[in-house]
């Protein structure tokens, strides 16, 4: 299995949950020495460094990965970045930002796994609980969030006919330091975050269900 976004928070929980459980995973994220670590807690996990805003490197990881794992049963997309601000305080630059992190990314990674995947796999990515609850100074934010999760639902019925299952992960406010690391502006009061490790955990549970048996 691929998780892109393996040099995050979530996606590293998310790639370790998985080894636990006996997958064999290949890692993919923007931080080379956060990779490295990852990798090296998973047993020398095969790894690659990708930029968000490179569509070719982001289109070719699943190609990757397939070559390193001797095939692919599954991609897990966690990238993401948050921006906060009411719409006229807004730059453009920081919308396009948003977008390019938020959609055409992982939208780039999952379109190069669906050829990739085995049939009866799973292609995923997190969205938010922002794209069914938008607060004020969101809307770009939730606007890109919610473009993915569109393109998610599309893709659901596109691939039905090979048993892959899409996986659009709408996760609540986790303590993550997320929302703290804004591209631009300043976060929504918001309450204490929920354990991110239990969220991955059940997020592993649903892929775990879709997953094909081991060849």
């Amino acid at each position: 299995m691929l998780v892109a976004g393996a040099s995050g928070v979530l996606g590293g929980l998310a790639a370790r949950e998985l080894k636990a459980r006996g997958a064999v995973v290949a890692l993919a994220g923007r931080n080379p020495d956060r990779l490295a670590g990852v990798a090296g807690e998973l047993g020398g996990a095969p790894f690659r460094r990708f930029d968000a805003y490179d569509l070719d490197s982001c289109g070719a990881l699943a190609a990757w990965a397939a070559r390193e794992l001797g095939g692919l049963d599954g991609v897990l997309v966690t990238v993401g970045v948050a921006g906060f601000g009411r719409v006229e305080e807004v730059p453009d630059a920081v919308v396009e930002h948003l977008f390019a992190v938020n959609v055409l990314c992982p939208a780039a990674v999952l379109r190069g796994a669906v050829a990739r995947v085995a049939d009866g796999g799973f292609l995923a990515a997190v969205t938010g609980a922002v794209v069914g609850q938008p607060m004020l100074g969101t809307a770009d934010y939730a606007a890109a969030k919610t473009a993915l999760s569109c393109w998610l639902g599309v893709v659901t019925r596109e691939v039905r006919a090979r048993r892959l299952r899409v996986f659009d992960f709408r996760l609540p406010h986790l303590e993550t330091g997320f929302s703290d690391r804004p591209v631009a502006g300043r976060p929504p009061a918001l309450p204490r975050g929920g354990d991110p490790a239990a969220a991955v955990r059940a997020l592993v549970d649903q892929l775990e269900g879709a997953a094909p048996p081991a060849r």
